[in-house]
């Protein structure tokens, strides 16, 4: 099933591989540590971590920290293992997202927690959690370890807070903010801000890379949740609505119920109640919030959040990693999975 609504209509924005073409051997090395991450002495954990890291992906955290770092003049190689870090935190977000919300699919293939269990998820998550904390030690900086400790914490406290709010139709847009600013935009400041420690840039500099990952973390969520109600789910590699199954309830969700009159909104709470929902129930749903504007209104929320991220890296020294990252912009708000 497929939503007739695809936000591509509004914007279409460059490929990850024109944006990645001038990082492309840094992102090679990235996937040798992420490989060397993989490694145990334990059959259990090699197998999964090796399900878990294939090459590919869209590598979105390592490539906006090494082109931060870049930007700010780093010529080291402590960039690499960094990048893989960020992306491992990301990865153990994924394996305890998936148990809470009992996720059989990710990413098009069977999730960790159906395939191998919700005990053995959760440990797996805590352990790359930790391992990745141990590695940045690596690093003499001790921002950066903070940085990383600060981020996985407030990931955390996002997932909490999103379990909390699960199947409350009373969740406010500020709850819902609040939830994906810890869980998403949080990891995206750390990645730019950690390239630009590297690179030593001034905490002018350092500040505008943090303002710029948020903003554009922010429009990578909303645009995510936004997918949930229009995108392919051929392209998705889930079910459309697979977030309302799984008790999540976003903006265009939020909007529509605070906007629409009595009975709409009953009909609404009705159609979301069903459990599991069925394509009839889905369809309505996807009408309502098209009808009503609720889907153009978190689509126009993700363009304001994309501008603020492209002021913030305007602010910077021009240089062509500036361009790239500015460009990043247009491809979360235009990406269709």
């Amino acid at each position: 099933m497929s939503s007739p609504y695809f936000p591509r209509t509004f914007v279409q924005g460059p490929s990850l591989e024109d944006l990645y073409r001038d990082i492309q051997p840094d992102l090679a090395l990235v996937e040798e540590e992420l490989r060397k991450l993989a490694r145990s002495s334990s059959r259990l954990i090699k197998e999964i971590n090796s399900y878990l890291f294939p090459k590919g992906g869209k590598r979105i955290r390592p490539a906006l920290l090494i082109l931060a770092a870049r930007m700010s003049g780093y010529d080291g190689n402590d960039h690499i293992l960094m990048a893989a870090i960020v992306e491992a935190i990301h990865t153990a977000s994924l394996l305890h997202d998936d148990i809470i919300d009992n996720s059989s699919m990710r990413r098009g293939k069977e999730s960790v927690h159906a395939r191998w269990g919700p005990n053995i998820t959760v440990l797996l998550g805590d352990y790359l959690y930790i391992k990745t904390i141990g590695l940045s030690l690596k690093n003499e900086n001790n921002g950066i370890v903070r940085l990383l400790s600060e981020a996985s914490a407030q990931m955390i406290e996002g997932e909490i807070a999103e379990y909390d709010f699960s199947r409350n139709t009373e969740i406010t847009e500020g709850d819902y903010f609040n939830i994906i600013d810890k869980k998403t935009a949080g990891l995206f400041a750390a990645s730019c801000r950690i390239g630009g420690i590297l690179g030593c840039a001034p905490k002018a500099d350092l500040d505008r890379l943090s303002a710029y990952g948020t903003d554009l973390g922010m429009t990578f969520q909303l645009i995510d949740d936004l997918l949930d109600f229009t995108g392919d789910a051929g392209l998705l590699g889930k079910p459309i609505l697979s977030d309302l199954g799984e008790g999540r309830i976003t903006l265009p969700l939020i909007r529509a119920l605070r906007q629409d009159g009595p009975v709409l909104r009953s009909r609404l709470l009705s159609l979301m109640s069903r459990n599991p929902l069925d394509d009839s129930a889905k369809q309505e749903i996807l009408g309502i919030l098209q009808d009503n504007g609720a889907l153009e209104y978190a689509f126009r929320k993700a363009e304001k959040y994309a501008d603020a991220a492209r002021d913030s890296i305007s602010r910077l020294p021009d240089s062509p990693q500036r361009d790239i990252l500015g460009r990043m912009a247009d491809f979360v708000l235009g990406r269709d999975n």
